[in-house]
């Protein structure tokens, strides 16, 4: 099958498969490959910034008392794990403070899952290089974010830990060399493996995370088992018990797949500027930009009106609440504007205790309004404007078409760096500034790295 030209009588996997093995690093545009550069780089520095959840301890603590083979190191603190756990853990620390990039038309958490996957097996066999990764990389986020893409349902399940754990068994076939039927055995047994639905999204719970760790560990199971012979189903997307019947319902794969290897979706992944759910970014943004250009304080605010998709709605949408958890207050679109207003930003330390315990803070997120626009489809996260109505009789708006941090509207290197450093910052590990120099250079550069052992070798801090 020509790239690129996914046919109507080929079946949706095996239309992916074909992806994978046609695709190598020398047939990636400039673009895929920077971009590519730029968000393995950004998902290492909060991955790295993961390990200070709160829950963080407990996770890799039990994963630590399962005891077995030192195949893979914890991003940030450095302990050694089976590749397994390694990828459990460190998917759970890319992800565990909503920091982590997305594709936004997929809604999918590709890197969340796939990198964590990469790296760990890149540390148990030794020799893979930048550009092994990078390719492994870009196909993996492809089958992610296709069948992200093709659902035209409501989410019901958690597509970021589901699509991105087939993306993931999907580059660690190519890392690895795996043949076509070997490869479509291990994404049969992912299929298996699938798991994860909103209920933990729309509590707030850790879970949330937790379940992009967990469906990553299984990627890599499914890898080993395929590798070591065991078949797994077929017909897993578009079969009477596949993916596309049984998790959405409503998917269009054929009006997708005809971008499928001309378009390469690593370089339409969005950065997220602000570590909250991608869906609070354009109601934080838009009262940012107000108020900067208006000069008003948060004791000025009478109330806000954030207008919303639908998606967004049914994701951020939630009151802010006394005695809120950190999860839910990441994904509470109210709470991040309130945060914004007062702050004249929204970073980590909004989420830690002494912030949401702040009665001032809860009772100014009391006073925004989430409003739906039913113009934007089922799966949009934007358009999204912002009406802020000051005690002195003004209505201020902006409208925001597309969300900070999209292709369509990048995050500036500065920013990227930035952001880096603050993760790094931010870390219960230090990295001297030499390290860090050399950590950021390496990243940079990845394309000439020899072997992706001494990335992770950088990315491990010493103890504060």
């Amino acid at each position: 099958m020509e790239r690129g030209r996914a046919r109507k009588s080929t079946s949706a996997i095996d239309a992916l498969i074909e992806h994978v093995f046609s695709v190598g690093y020398e047939d990636l545009p400039a673009e895929a490959v920077a971009a590519a550069k730029t968000f393995i780089l950004d998902s290492v520095a909060v991955g790295i910034s993961g390990a200070r959840h709160p829950c963080n301890a407990m996770v890799k603590g039990v994963a630590l008392g399962w005891g077995g083979e030192r195949h893979a190191r914890v991003l940030g603190t450095g302990e050694w794990l089976p590749a397994p756990s390694a990828v459990m853990v460190n998917a759970y620390q890319v992800h565990n403070q909503e920091f982590d990039c997305v594709h936004d038309r997929a809604v999918v958490h590709t890197l969340a899952s796939i990198l964590p996957a990469l790296l760990a097996l890149a540390e148990r066999k030794g020799g893979a290089t930048g550009r092994d990764l990078i390719a492994a990389l870009a196909v993996g986020v492809d089958v992610a974010a296709f069948v992200g893409m093709a659902q035209g349902a409501p989410m019901r399940f958690f597509r970021p830990a589901m699509c991105g754990a087939l993306g993931a068994t999907a580059a660690l076939g190519k890392l690895a060399g795996l043949d076509r039927t070997t490869l479509h055995n291990a994404l049969g047994i992912m299929y298996s493996h699938l798991s994860g639905t909103m209920q933990a999204h729309i509590e707030g719970t850790p879970t949330v995370a937790l379940q992009v760790g967990l469906n990553a560990r299984a990627a890599m199971t499914a890898f080993e088992l395929a590798a070591a012979g065991f078949v797994g189903p077929k017909d897993i997307l578009e079969g009477p018990y596949g993916y596309f019947a049984l998790f959405d319902g409503q998917a269009n794969w054929h009006a997708e797949s005809r971008n499928l290897g001309e378009v390469f979706q690593i370089a339409r992944m969005s950065h997220k500027p602000f570590p909250t759910g991608r869906a609070c970014h354009g109601g934080i943004e838009g009262v940012l930009l107000l108020r900067e250009e208006q000069g008003f304080g948060a004791r000025d605010v009478e109330r806000v009106h954030v207008r919303v998709p639908p998606l967004v709605q049914r994701l951020v949408g939630r009151p802010a609440l006394a005695g809120m958890n950190v999860g839910y207050a990441k994904l509470c679109l109210p709470y991040t504007v309130a945060a914004a207003l007062q702050t004249g930003a929204v970073s980590l330390i909004d989420f830690d205790p002494p912030a949401l315990e702040s009665p001032d803070r809860v009772a100014l997120a009391q006073r925004v309004e989430v409003l739906v626009d039913d113009y934007a489809g089922e799966n949009a996260l934007s358009p999204q404007s912002v009406e802020v109505m000051l005690t002195d009789r003004r209505t201020l708006s902006i409208a925001l078409p597309t969300l900070l941090g999209h292709p369509d509207r990048p995050f500036s290197l500065a920013g990227q760096v930035a952001k880096f450093h603050a993760c790094l910052d931010s870390a219960p590990v230090q990295f001297a500034p030499g390290r860090r120099d050399d950590l950021l250079d390496t990243l940079t550069n990845l394309e000439g790295l020899a072997d992706v052992r001494s990335l992770v070798d950088l990315a491990i801090g010493e103890l504060r």
